[in-house]
């Protein structure tokens, strides 16, 4: 397709840099209780939102915060684990990227993916030097989008508001 019909010189739409990924876990990665540890599902979250935040910057972009991360369910060895992540929120130099995490079990291809984990992650724009570089806007589409724009607002409010709070109570 024409790049015409996917973004603009004045931004991007969630949809332009959206990515899934999809693996297959085994059992070098199971816990004590023979799970996948949240780490690894931490880190493929991870790796899905940092695809998704180069693609909308066009560049280099880092992890600055894993927001929050909640586990629905238990994924096991051997499970097909897929990530699903967009932006859902671009200021100056960052964005909020959410990551939906689903498993199936390897050998029930009928079945459904089933919601196992959603994340959201902050991540930072940077230059050759390391520096915050400025990300293209980003343009919301539909009522999903925008609704998922205005809790990503309501996020970073509360991120900055814990910080400065914290910084108070530190005399910073």
């Amino acid at each position: 397709m024409p790049a015409d019909l996917h973004s603009s010189p004045a931004g991007h739409p969630p949809t332009y840099a959206s990515v899934s990924l999809t693996v297959i876990t085994n059992g070098t990665q199971a816990n004590l209780l023979g799970n996948i540890h949240g780490g690894e599902i931490v880190k493929l979250a991870d790796s899905t939102a940092g695809a998704v935040g180069q693609r909308h910057s066009g560049g280099p972009a880092v992890t600055a915060a894993l927001d929050e991360m909640v586990f629905l369910a238990p994924v096991h060895v051997g499970d097909i684990v897929s990530t699903y992540a967009c932006v859902n929120w671009a200021g100056r130099s960052s964005m909020e990227i959410g990551v939906r995490v689903e498993a199936q079990p390897w050998n029930d291809p009928d079945g459904d993916g089933l919601h196992v984990a959603s994340a959201y992650f902050v991540f930072v724009a940077i230059d050759t030097s390391g520096h915050p570089r400025s990300v293209p806007p980003l343009l919301p589409q539909t009522e999903v989008e925008h609704r998922r724009w205005r809790e990503a607002e309501i996020r970073r409010a509360h991120r900055l508001a814990r910080k400065q709070e914290i910084d108070a109570a530190r005399g910073s």
